[in-house]
């Protein structure tokens, strides 16, 4: 199921299967097995992946038909945040890292406001 929505997606949007494995980072087998329900438990990494270029959000590739209930994730981004994300999934940084450093650099901010 998950691998059929993301067909569809990635066909809406016109990117062939290994434009999306590329922009992704994936394997384009890996990819191709998904699609084709061949394998139908992929990690939550890779539906981020995946998600991430398709531009929705992974519940709405887990459960598609709450995709209309739900508000959108996030706003559009513009490619260069787009890049900036994929790099830093892909050097290895935790969501709970990046959120520390993002509360530091407020923390820091507001500092600097006070002085």
């Amino acid at each position: 199921m998950i691998g059929k929505r993301v067909q569809e997606l990635r066909m809406k949007k016109g990117l062939t299967l290994s434009e999306l494995a590329e922009r992704a980072g994936v394997a384009k087998s890996y990819l191709s097995t998904m699609e084709r329900d061949i394998q139908s438990n992929p990690s939550i990494q890779f539906l981020e992946k995946i998600a991430s270029v398709l531009n929705v959000s992974v519940e709405s590739l887990i459960h598609p038909d709450q995709e209309a209930q739900s508000p959108k994730r996030t706003e559009d981004l513009d490619e260069e945040w787009r890049l900036l994300v994929r790099d830093a999934m892909a050097s290895g940084i935790s969501k709970e890292q990046f959120r520390d450093f993002l509360e530091y650099n407020k923390w820091r901010l507001n500092k600097d406001k006070d002085e």
